[in-house]
């Protein structure tokens, strides 16, 4: 089973200035970006016009290593102290659910695992130890 743990930023509407910050201090590059706007519509959530610039995903390379930077999606609550989260990336459906089960239990349902536009199952959880984890599975790529 090959699993990888990310680093995940969440900021409230500067996701972009933090990314030009690491840019230059930390000599990042970015091998993704996606604002709100920019994702596929989904008429019974429309995202508010205010919200479509703010960053729902970004990828940075810094020497080597991934680091994901976003801004808290529109209406989702953000405090100090779930800033920073950690992305489990599993290439399976039953990985991603059988820790997803197992984070949940005695902490916090946050989004609960399903399929998205960018993911087979994605969730998110905060454990009860208080530590957000986002659990995402790869697309499987046939040919």
């Amino acid at each position: 089973m090959t699993l990888q743990f990310t680093p995940f930023i969440m900021l409230d509407g500067n996701a972009k200035e933090a990314i030009q910050f690491y840019e230059k201090a930390l000599d990042a590059k970015v091998l993704f970006k996606q604002t709100f706007g920019e994702a596929p519509e989904n008429p019974e959530s429309p995202v508010p016009e205010a919200a479509k610039e703010r960053l729902a995903h970004s990828v940075l390379n810094i020497g080597g290593a991934d680091l994901f930077v976003a801004d808290s999606s529109p209406g989702q609550p953000h405090e100090r102290g779930n800033q920073v989260n950690i992305c489990i990336t599993a290439g399976e459906i039953a990985t991603s659910k059988q820790f997803y089960e197992a984070l949940q239990l005695e902490g916090q349902v946050n989004i609960p695992l399903q399929e998205t536009h960018f993911s087979p199952a994605y969730g998110m959880v905060t454990d009860k130890f208080g530590i957000t984890f986002q659990i995402f599975t790869k697309r499987q790529v046939s040919f």
